[in-house]
């Protein structure tokens, strides 16, 4: 990369049409939709892309079409956290012959590891890997943090270059600036998007914001303002995103996040709101509820 990870990053949804088929024109749509909208990058294969939850064939289907459609408009970023070593290498060498810019890691789920076998499991990886790699620390559903102490360690290698935090804690979100005395280069990013102006003036570099899928203009627009220290700005857009974060609330579970992202898509036209199983897209009444917030924030003729 010429230079670090920054700006707002969508974690892609995966759109489907089936338990193991794409919606291929549907992802066609959303990734000219987010590449249009002015963002600075796109990760597939997180959580909001359903990940774990995708066959490893899949996967690789969609690795192959989002670099050669986004053709190194902007970087392209793949997850390849998994529960086997083996198959995170597997897919990280998958990526590099596609064309992708760098891979993401989370902590590996199910068995939970402690900090020192997590230490070793990235170093073992690191090797294996043809790409450069941002780390990902999400544990509400992984259940292991990347420690501060951890990262520390883990700085001196020169292949990692940065982390992305959906913890939603903003005082280790702070506690993650230390990191520049050992890695200047390294990009800090936020995972939960209406902290987003918070985290930049903590000193992160953007954020991997899901609701960046359905408003990736708004998203673009609070950063821009973020950068350029106009408060009045940043509060107006902070307004809007603070009001589509009501779609969240629609629902039940975790998987109401992605659900209410992919719901809002397929009112917009853009793609299928297929869930991977065992989850099932949104009923009619709470369709019509996130129709209803939609409507409040893109009235006629508004950019989205």
């Amino acid at each position: 990369m010429t230079r670090r990870l920054h700006g707002i990053v969508p974690p892609l949804v995966t759109p489907l049409r089936d338990r193991d088929e794409l919606d291929v024109a549907g992802l066609e749509r959303l990734i000219e939709h987010v590449v249009v909208g002015g963002v600075h990058g796109v990760f597939i294969l997180g959580t909001t892309g359903e990940a774990p939850s995708l066959s490893y064939r899949l996967r690789r289907e969609l690795i192959d079409r989002v670099c050669r459609q986004t053709a190194r408009r902007v970087p392209v970023l793949v997850g390849i956290t998994d529960t086997a070593f083996v198959e995170s290498v597997a897919l990280a060498k998958h990526a590099a012959d596609a064309g992708a810019t760098a891979v993401v890691l989370a902590t590996p789920y199910y068995f939970p590891a402690g900090q020192t076998e997590l230490t070793g499991y990235v170093e073992n990886l690191i090797p294996q890997l043809p790409l450069p790699l941002v780390l990902y620390n999400m544990p509400s559903l992984t259940k292991v943090w990347f420690e501060v102490d951890t990262l520390h360690r883990l700085a001196r290698f020169e292949q990692i270059i940065g982390i992305k935090d959906s913890s939603g804690d903003l005082s280790y979100f702070e506690k993650l600036m230390s990191l520049r005395a050992d890695r200047p280069d390294w990009s800090i990013m936020i995972g939960p998007e209406a902290m987003l102006p918070q985290a930049m003036n903590l000193g992160g570099d953007g954020g991997v914001a899901g609701g960046a899928n359905v408003l990736p203009r708004l998203f673009v627009e609070c950063y821009e303002a973020a950068v350029a220290c106009d408060t009045r700005r940043v509060a107006a857009a902070q307004d809007r995103i603070d009001s589509f974060q009501r779609v969240y609330e629609i629902g039940k579970y975790a998987s109401r996040y992605i659900k209410a992202t992919k719901c809002s898509l397929s009112l917009l036209g853009i793609c299928d709101d297929y869930m991977a199983e065992p989850f099932h897209r949104f009923h009619p009444p709470e369709r019509e509820r996130v129709r209803q917030i939609l409507d409040e924030l893109i009235p006629a003729g508004v950019s989205r």
